[in-house]
């Protein structure tokens, strides 16, 4: 680890997987809680994304939100495409590090955008030329990595293809997503491993839900197989409105404790999470989650010889 930068990486997901299947809040606590969260120390924050105002109505001020992004020059912020037409209106908002989702699965990709895995696969060339002639930066999401609420079990090999063509088509860093958390840690390292294989040398992330309990496991076993960019949201928000049963992400202070309290740093300030979850309950009306809300961390940790 080079001096100030840490041992892993975890992006802030909470203004956008974190909001996108909540009744909508004003722009004005979106930004409030993405000020809270650039307070804690991470370095990535997605902060929406552009997709259908009839889809993902809480996310329909896409554009209002991006242009309050200069606040933080110190954050790189993100956000989520579905395809060409939203890639054009992040570009025309100043927005240039863009994710677009591949669903490994028939079943939640027409569910998602209305179109078979192989054509959102075929998108990655068109859309890879479009961000790169605007100087920007893509990553390529596998969703639906290992189950599909529609279709069942997603073979392995599909996510591993999906990540070769996705290289090969210009994407310049790879997400693996377990939309629906039903993974657990042998299964994580199986894909994750085929991932690696497919594409050697591609910065590779991965993006958990905790709906079954395994999200934490899942991350503590994918940083032994080398993986060190994660996805997290702010007092355990989060979910796919397209996929039933998708519950939370990981919560950004669990993930974030787990590898402090184990010698792994992540440049986050627990205490300032803390706060930015409470900033998010108060925006939504209702306590988060997360567990940590409740529990806090330890007060006086262990000193390292």
């Amino acid at each position: 680890m080079s001096a100030g930068i840490p041992d892993v990486d975890i992006r802030e997901v909470g203004p956008r997987d974190g909001l996108q299947i909540e009744d909508p809040i004003p722009t004005e606590a979106k930004i409030d809680l993405i000020d809270a969260l650039a307070a804690t120390g991470v370095r990535r924050i997605e902060a929406t994304s552009f997709v259908s105002p009839r889809a993902v109505p809480s996310l329909a001020d896409a554009e209002a939100v991006a242009a309050q992004l200069h606040r933080w020059p110190s954050v790189s912020f993100s956000a989520l495409v579905a395809g060409l037409g939203g890639v054009r209106r992040a570009l025309a908002a100043g927005v240039d590090r863009l994710e677009y989702v591949v669903s490994a699965s028939d079943g939640h990709s027409q569910a998602n955008v209305g179109r078979s895995s192989t054509e959102s696969v075929e998108l990655i060339a068109p859309i890879a030329r479009l961000v790169h002639e605007a100087g920007g930066h893509l990553e390529v999401i596998v969703a639906i990595a290992f189950d599909c609420p529609f279709d069942g079990p997603t073979p392995p090999s599909r996510v591993a293809e999906i990540a070769r063509r996705a290289v090969a088509d210009g994407a310049d860093s790879l997400s693996v997503a377990d939309t629906i958390g039903t993974a657990a840690p042998g299964r994580t390292l199986d894909v994750l491993g085929r991932v690696l294989q497919s594409a050697p040398g591609t910065d590779l992330g991965l993006h958990l839900h905790d709906t079954r309990g395994q999200g934490l496991a899942n991350a503590w076993a994918a940083y032994g197989l080398g993986v060190r960019q994660f996805d997290a949201s702010v007092g355990g928000l989060g979910g796919c409105p397209f996929a039933p049963g998708a519950s939370g992400n990981i919560a950004t202070e669990e993930l974030a404790y787990m590898f402090e309290d184990s010698g792994i740093s992540t440049g986050i300030d627990l205490g300032r999470v803390l706060d930015a979850a409470a900033c998010a309950s108060r925006a939504l009306g209702k306590p988060l989650p997360g567990r940590m809300l409740a529990a806090g961390g330890r007060s006086k940790p262990t000193p390292r010889e």
